[in-house]
């Protein structure tokens, strides 16, 4: 388990103090996919260079399983980080050394014996699905191939917790899920936990289970996905998780949705809070078991797991169409719907 309790970092700068970190506490379950989200300059990576001690907390604690990090040695640090392993956006991977070599560096300098490193790092590199290229270098894979070594190497001293820091963000949205669906098996088959730094709510919505919104070096909101996607409280979550504000949202001919619904008074707002519905064509599902056609002016919904979270704005040619609309979607659980 990894607790963070009151954890504060001020950087002293010519132009005075600035506070990366303000009191922040988090408590990550072993086993957790717990994403740690913000917008740029919100203290995400200062956040979690420290959970490793890479960055140096100006107050608070951290402990990993009750052992708090501020109070322990270097070497017992070093020790520790072995545990605590860490990818990067950049990869960083050592550009003179080929996959297996850049693999088997952190184990020969814990002291593993050649052969035992290079055993270890081949099956590592069978895991993260590039054995065939054990003796390329950096230079001559893809950005997503280069990703797969780093995880590689961060999985070498068979760590705990694994930390992702933007690790995705330089990578196409294709290379992204297939990166994001290793991770998912490694914390799934390893039993590694796992804390994503990001500023993509698409990053957190395909693998995590449990959420912290940072802002402003603060913990604005924490809880899991699906409490967070279903009822954000602060504003730093609703524009996360909805960018657009649903009142200024311009409908299909773009005006406002709310004045298209003042030009048709059948017009209802049906809003998904977790509904079992992301498999589901509602409003197909609707026509053609109700003959009841749905005029979307508009929609923004998200599927976390097998639930569905927005809203959507329809219209009816008819009081009574809308009604049995209504019926409708209130059969489907955690669905709402209000009348505009």
């Amino acid at each position: 388990m990894i607790e963070i309790e009151k954890l504060s970092k001020t950087f002293y700068t010519e132009g005075g103090p600035v506070n990366s970190l303000k009191n922040v506490s988090l408590q990550i379950e072993d086993g957790d996919i717990f994403g740690i989200i913000g917008m740029s300059g919100a203290g995400k990576s200062t956040l979690v260079r420290s959970i490793n001690m890479l960055e140096k907390p100006t107050s608070g604690t951290v402990r990993i399983d009750g052992t708090d990090l501020s109070e322990i040695s270097e070497k017992d640090l070093r020790r520790m980080r072995r545990k605590i392993t860490m990818i990067f956006q950049s990869f960083n991977l050592l550009s003179q050394r080929n996959c297996l070599k850049n693999v088997c560096f952190p184990l020969e300098l814990a002291g593993v014996k050649k052969a035992g490193a290079e055993k270890r790092a081949l099956e590592l590199l069978e895991l993260v699905g590039l054995k065939d290229k054990a003796f390329a270098y950096p230079s001559q894979l893809s950005g997503g191939q280069q990703q797969r070594v780093a995880i590689a190497r961060a999985l070498a001293s068979s760590p705990k917790v694994l930390l992702c820091d933007e690790a995705t963000s330089a990578l196409d949205p294709l290379t992204t899920n297939s990166i994001l669906e290793l991770i998912q098996k490694i914390n799934r088959e390893l039993k590694i936990t796992v804390v994503v730094i990001t500023h993509q709510m698409s990053v957190v919505e395909k693998i995590c289970n449990k959420v912290a919104i940072l802002e402003h070096g603060s913990v604005v909101e924490t809880g899991s996905v699906q409490e967070i996607f279903s009822h954000p409280k602060s504003e730093a979550a609703k524009k996360l998780v909805f960018p657009e504000n649903d009142a200024g949202v311009a409908g299909s001919q773009g005006e406002d949705v709310f004045a298209l619904a003042k030009k048709n008074p059948n017009t209802v707002r049906v809003v998904f809070n977790g509904a079992e519905a992301a498999n589901r064509p509602l409003v197909s599902q609707l026509a053609s078991e109700k003959g009841i056609l749905s005029n979307i002016a508009y929609a923004q919904t998200k599927s976390v797991g097998e639930k569905a979270f927005g809203a959507m704005f329809l219209s009816y040619s008819s009081r009574e169409d809308m009604e049995q609309a209504i019926s409708f979607f209130k059969s489907v659980t955690d669905i709402t719907v209000e009348v505009l």
